[in-house]
């Protein structure tokens, strides 16, 4: 559970997919009739766990699909949660979505604000960028940014912007952070050259979100 300790969580909470019984209650039964819509906006408040700075976090679970098409009362209950979360919440919500750009086919990502690409320094990754940026056009993602991980961004900048994905910053690459993983705290706890570029992100992306009203 990498994204737990990351944010200091020490005991994760369960994936939602593990609520069976609470699933088929509200979305109805695998393989018969169910909900597109089931009740959830109780969900946060039930199974989110606080961390140490008051971030509140859930685990969505995986849904073992025989297709790409494949529909079911626990992929139905879980798009029902993020439509939730993304859309009607007042609080900010970050997706930490697994690497790669299989989730972007499952309608997970689409409702929100901005989609942030973290690329790492090698000609594969910025082609993985050049895919999502062609893949997120297509479900309605308007914006789209990146962040570069481990340093070199001077070679891996211009190529970004060569694909008109605006950088936000980088991540300089920090043997703390190794050590801080290792011993299973929350990095920013254990501080580091790369605290300060982080900050600098988020103050980028802060002023990127706010031009936002400006260009839809």
């Amino acid at each position: 559970m990498n994204l737990a300790s990351a944010v200091g969580v020490k005991n994760p909470p369960k994936p939602l997919t593990d609520y069976q019984e609470l699933i088929e209650e509200r979305a109805g039964e695998k393989g018969g009739m169910f909900k597109f819509n089931p009740k959830v906006d109780d969900i946060v408040d039930m199974f989110g766990v606080v961390g140490p700075d008051n971030v509140k976090m859930l685990v969505m679970g995986t849904i073992e699909r025989g297709g790409s098409g494949c529909m079911c009362p626990a992929s139905a209950f879980l798009r029902a949660f993020l439509r939730h979360v993304t859309l009607k919440e007042t609080s900010a919500v970050i997706l930490d979505m697994e690497a790669g750009i299989e989730h972007l086919g499952r309608g997970t990502t689409r409702g929100i604000d901005l989609m942030i690409v973290v690329v790492e320094p090698g000609m594969r990754s910025i082609e993985t960028a050049q895919r999502i940026k062609e893949l997120s056009e297509g479900i309605e993602i308007k914006h789209l940014a990146a962040v570069i991980n481990k340093g070199n961004a001077a070679n891996i900048r211009p190529h970004l912007e060569k694909l008109g994905i605006p950088v936000l910053g980088e991540i300089p690459y920090d043997p703390e952070l190794a050590q801080a993983d290792l011993m299973g705290l929350a990095p920013i706890d254990v501080g580091g050259k790369w605290v300060d570029a982080v900050r600098d992100i988020k103050e980028s992306m802060l002023s990127m979100i706010e031009t936002f009203g400006e260009t839809t």
